[in-house]
């Protein structure tokens, strides 16, 4: 399969983006924000949804980037920052206009972690950066109208 490229300038890319990178895990550490440059980058591993054309393994990961040019902000909830080696996982990647075309990327992990990018405008990449693993298992999500309350 080749390397997955993608850029995202509006909210259809986004979407897009935010499909391939959901069930991400992300370690803080690799979480790497350059305010004067006004970009953040965060090395994933991402879960290659187009392989999983099934429910039986292998699955696969790849390691990949995620950049965010014109950030003048990022915000953290739920996220200790000085804890290089905790595990999030990215659910979803979502963009909000605020005074057009600045807005707010809203990067929402599970647990209610969450990152917020004030930027001047949408300008994201993913790139997958080569390496590639089997995994045995595939991410799941039960819905809440699959959940009993006893």
């Amino acid at each position: 399969m080749d390397l997955l490229k993608l850029v995202a300038l509006d909210n259809d890319d986004i979407e897009v983006l935010s499909a391939h990178i959901q069930d991400s895990v992300v370690k803080v550490g690799d979480i790497l924000w350059h305010p004067a440059e006004k970009r953040i980058v965060i090395v994933i591993n991402r879960f290659d949804w187009e392989s999983a054309q099934g429910l039986e393994p292998p699955f696969r990961r790849r390691r990949a980037a995620l950049r965010f040019e014109r950030v003048n902000a990022v915000k953290a909830r739920q996220i200790t920052c000085s804890d290089k080696e905790a595990v999030l996982n990215l659910l979803a990647v979502e963009f909000a206009p605020t005074d057009a075309p600045a807005g707010q990327v809203i990067l929402t992990f599970s647990g209610g972690a969450a990152l917020r990018l004030d930027v001047e405008c949408l300008e994201a990449e993913l790139a997958d950066l080569g390496p590639v693993w089997a995994t045995a298992t595939c991410p799941s999500h039960i819905e809440a109208s699959a959940v009993k309350t006893a």
